[in-house]
């Protein structure tokens, strides 16, 4: 290979370097946009409600117990009893819990932004157990109880959209608001008659209907629980520790099942460690939880779509250089670097249009207005229609490999090695009776 040919892969090089300035700039214009949607997104939930976590319900029993001791005199040696009152409370956890849940979404606009809203109607139902004596098994005669009350903490109380009535062993009380308990954040709470010290069951029913964003989860206190759900999203996302046991997912939306019991989330056990430490139940994981999430996020696929820009670039001046190497023809640096300018602000049209038209539609005009505009200048640099026509040919096919790069998240790195392999053989196949060592010597 001749010096010039030299110099000017050198130089072409040097494009592709100078190259990834403009790239990273518009890469950094995506986190930007995506910076400042996020914040739309954070505001449309400060002013409606956020993510919703409910806690419980939970059976809690105030009291007071005097506690005496035995002390000794310092100066006459004598003993005597001392008494003081200590405040504490027992608590139950349902013995079975079920849960019905109606969700339905709204969108919420602010600008070109959009946040999903979702609406659920939540039915509680289930059981307490408690034991004879509230199961204190010593000095009976010392503990007086006060007022117990049933607790639910629900993480944004701004989201219950209908008052709350609590259907309590056949009697109808209502909800007050806040949880009534340092374990849970925020919530409500409805006063109880005292149970009777023989051992009772207690059934309960209550209606919940709650409102808010990105994220329903449940944290089941009961022996047994179980959630049924029902959604009209169709895009949802399992998270949590615990995955729904039956699920289906279609075009309309999802339904889900999930079930657990004591041995599996020992919330027993988690309850006693808790006492004494503020908002421990609501700093504790989720077992069921379920996300809304917006599938089509423009932002992480034109970012995808730009870490592919340099082996787009790459793959397209090698064409360049094939087009030189097998007809002979001379293609200056500075009309690689307009083609490549081109290939770049293929990326700032994508992103520009998909915040106001879907993503798909959104790369097909961009990918069109660049193949169009390349394969006008390229038929005057290659010096053929035919040639120009060609390239852009093979460039929207680029394109369409590109898309489908994107599309398919799962397979994208081997759907990309295979790309690079097939167009490194093809290039092989071509040049495989090529004298490099006479290429240029002809013009």
């Amino acid at each position: 290979m001749n010096r010039e040919m030299t110099v000017k892969l050198g130089l072409v090089a040097l494009l592709m370097m100078l190259l990834m300035i403009p790239l990273l700039l518009i890469g950094g214009l995506v986190e930007e946009r995506q910076g400042l949607r996020d914040r739309v997104l954070e505001d449309i939930a400060n002013s409606a409600s956020r993510q919703q976590q409910v806690i419980g319900p939970l059976l809690v029993l105030p009291y007071r117990k005097t506690v005496r001791e035995w002390k000794t005199h310092a100066k006459t040696g004598q003993r005597y009893e001392e008494s003081h009152v200590r405040q504490g409370r027992l608590y139950f956890l349902p013995e079975r819990l079920q849960v019905t849940s109606e969700v339905s979404s709204e969108p919420r606009s602010r600008g070109i932004y959009q946040a999903l809203l979702y609406h659920s109607r939540n039915q509680f139902s289930g059981h307490f157990q408690v034991p004879a004596n509230y199961g204190i098994s010593a000095d009976w005669a010392d503990y007086v109880f006060d007022t117990p009350y049933l607790s639910v903490g629900i993480s944004d109380i701004r989201g219950i959209e209908s008052s709350l009535q609590l259907r309590w062993n056949e009697q109808t009380l209502a909800f007050a608001p806040g949880s009534g308990e340092l374990l849970l954040e925020s919530g409500v709470h409805a006063d109880l008659p005292l149970p009777s010290t023989a051992g009772q069951q207690l059934a309960f029913t209550f209606d919940l209907a709650l409102q808010g964003t990105r994220q329903l989860a449940l944290s089941p206190l009961g022996r047994d629980s179980q959630w049924q759900m029902r959604a009209d999203w169709p895009h949802p996302s399992f998270v949590g520790q615990f995955l729904p046991q039956r699920r289906e997912v279609t075009a309309e939306g999802f339904t889900a099942h999930w079930q657990s019991s004591f041995f599996a989330t020992n919330y027993e056990e988690r309850l006693q460690a808790c006492l004494g430490h503020r908002h421990c139940l609501s700093d504790s994981d989720n077992p069921f939880a379920v996300s809304f999430i917006n599938p089509v996020d423009q932002y992480l696929k034109s970012e995808r779509a730009i870490k592919y820009a340099l082996l787009f670039i790459a793959l397209t001046f090698a064409g360049f250089f094939l087009f030189e190497v097998l007809k002979r023809l001379a293609v200056h640096p500075m009309q690689y670097g307009l083609v490549g300018l081109a290939l770049a602000l293929f990326y700032l049209l994508l992103l520009s249009l998909a915040e106001h038209v879907p993503f798909a539609l959104a790369y097909l005009l961009a990918a069109a207005a660049c193949v169009l505009l390349l394969g006008i200048y390229l038929s005057a640099v290659l010096r053929s229609a035919w040639r120009g026509g060609a390239f852009a040919l093979a460039l929207g096919l680029l394109y369409g490999l590109l898309y489908v790069l994107l599309d398919a998240e799962d397979y994208a790195l081997l759907m990309g090695s295979l790309l690079v392999f097939g167009l490194l053989a093809g290039v092989m196949l071509l040049t495989r009776r090529l004298d490099w060592y006479s290429l240029g010597r002809g013009a």
